[in-house]
């Protein structure tokens, strides 16, 4: 096997930032929060979970219609969160601890309180006239096309001062950057090297497929499926995305941008995609020069219910399609889905873990999906996510978003004050400290994973083969490397089933954590039970 790269070979494990650790007293977490959690992230021992690097959604100034999405100051730290000094000593006490900085990069747009587009909007003629989309209405007064925002109603705003229309993908308050113009490209590379200068050692790029948009920005087809529950505003959800992104001259922006990350080294690019697969496998680039990782969400996207025939069909379709240049991603859960434990169940919740954890390539965890948090309890007056106040309760992102359950005390040790979002009612048995001590809890399944993941070089680089068994709901796989087999068993059923390795094998974990070690040609998996077996 080839040597593999940090991002290849690691864990990554996100971290929102305002919900890890608040240590200001104000309600919402902060950097210096994620610096005293580091030895919980990595200490170098078992103890510890066993990420090998964070990922951390964004923490720059904002003034948070869309929670840090709106940038006003790429380099810069809000102060809600710290300095830039706080951000250096970050870097500095994760790299002490073998932890690398994946930071949120968010080129599509900034806030309207961005001082680049202060200067856009003020007259037709400035400087910075065409760092931004503007266009002129259409004779009757409407906006120039019929593009939707994602979080609903049209992605045109009127600005009077310059009598055009702004496009926003997003919320009103988030204007799209103009990348067809090379000021603007030159300033977004110009924030990726101060960053790298300040140590960070990749950027997860934020709808990375959404910066360029057709020159001539035509009408979308309108589609003839729709759900028929979607908001009346849905326009965005009920067009055909052909001219608004994964436009063709992306693929030369991600060239360059690839090409002054390795000019820092041992960098990593992870691209924010939804595509369909022929679509999505271009972002590696032809000859690997684009992204590191076009993020697959497939999990999360085509596995509505807890299904293995489902599960296999998107990883053997994901790993047939990955090139031979490029290496997979998984993800199950992030800022902006339900968790992992409402979707699929809090049982399927720990075979889920064992599935991420020994799949062929990199797994992004999300924070708390450790413990199992479920999707919060929010009530009305609590939701803030604009996307669920503009589009519905079905869509709000506050579910996941919830504080990091640590102990039993007030506010689940996150905060000494109530915080900005309310912890999960569970929080008081559902936490770090009660979970440390139960040798069978699901944070323990999680360090127990992490830990055999990283001394076996078949699950964190060989290679990966399904195998087939007499049950529809058993995904069973092969993963070899270096001579050394192992052989993933994951009932999705609630029925018990006996499943045979392809040859006799030592059982070395359960999720349910309760099986002694020893060699077996036969397995009887009880409902919603994996196990990992090393063959002989």
């Amino acid at each position: 096997m080839s040597k593999l790269a940090w991002w290849q070979r690691g864990v990554v494990y996100q971290i929102y930032p305002r919900s890890f650790q608040d240590t200001s007293g104000n309600g919402v977490g902060d950097l210096q929060g994620v610096i005293e959690r580091l030895a919980y992230l990595n200490d170098g021992t078992e103890r510890s979970l066993g990420v090998d690097a964070i990922w951390l959604s964004p923490f720059y100034p904002s003034p948070m219609k869309d929670f840090g999405y709106d940038v006003s100051d790429y380099c810069n730290v809000h102060p809600l969160f710290g300095d830039l000094a706080t951000f250096d000593r970050l870097i500095e006490e994760a790299h002490k601890r073998g932890i690398r900085i994946i930071i949120d990069y968010v080129p599509n747009h900034t806030s309207d309180e961005h001082p680049w587009f202060i200067e856009s909007r003020s007259s037709r003629d400035n400087p910075k006239a065409d760092w931004y989309i503007w266009r002129d209405p259409k004779p009757d007064g409407s906006p120039p096309n019929n593009w939707g925002s994602v979080f609903g109603g049209p992605a045109w705003e009127w600005d009077e001062t310059r009598q055009q229309y702004y496009f926003h993908q997003f919320v009103v308050g988030q204007p799209d950057l103009n990348w067809r113009n090379p000021e603007v490209k030159a300033a977004m590379f110009d924030v990726l090297r101060f960053w790298l200068e300040r140590g960070v050692d990749g950027f997860r790029m934020d709808v990375i497929g959404m910066i360029i948009k057709h020159p001539d920005m035509p009408d979308q087809p309108w589609l003839t499926d729709v759900d028929p529950n979607l908001p009346e505003n849905a326009i965005y959800w009920r067009q055909e995305h052909i001219y608004d992104q994964d436009q063709d001259d992306v693929h030369q922006v991600l060239r360059e941008m690839r090409a002054l990350l390795d000019e820092y080294g041992d960098t990593v690019g992870i691209g924010e995609l939804f595509y369909s697969l022929p679509r999505w496998v271009k972002y590696y680039g032809e000859q690997g020069d684009e992204l590191h990782l076009p993020f697959n969400f497939r999990l999360i996207d085509h596995l509505p219910v807890w299904d293995a025939q489902q599960a296999r069909r998107i990883v053997d379709d994901v790993d047939g399609a990955v090139p031979p240049f490029g290496w997979p991603n998984y993800v199950l859960g992030n800022h902006d889905q339900p968790r992992v434990a409402s979707r699929f169940g809090a049982e399927q919740a720990r075979t889920a873990a064992m599935l991420l954890l020994t799949l062929r390539g990199t797994p992004t965890l999300y924070y708390g999906d450790e413990l199992g948090i479920p999707n919060g309890d929010i009530k009305p007056e609590q939701k803030v996510d604009p996307w669920g106040i503009q589009m519905g309760v079905k869509y709000t992102r506050d579910v996941c978003r919830t504080p990091m359950q640590w102990d039993d005390s007030p506010y689940a040790g996150f905060s000494n004050v109530e915080p900005w979002l309310p912890v999960t009612p569970d929080y008081r048995t559902r936490n770090v400290a009660a979970q440390d001590k139960d040798e069978r809890s699901m944070l323990n399944l999680y360090r127990r994973l992490l830990w055999y993941r990283k001394g076996s070089a078949p699950l964190y680089g060989g290679s990966y083969q399904a195998v087939d068994t007499p049950h529809a709901d058993v995904f069973a796989y092969l993963r070899e490397a270096d001579g050394e087999r192992i052989f993933v068993a994951l009932n999705f059923g609630d029925e018990e089933r006996t499943v045979s390795p392809p040859s006799r094998g030592q059982l070395v974990l359960s999720t349910a954590l309760d099986r002694a070690q020893g060699v077996t040609n036969e397995v009887k998996l009880r409902p919603y039970e994996g196990v990992i077996i090393e063959l002989g």
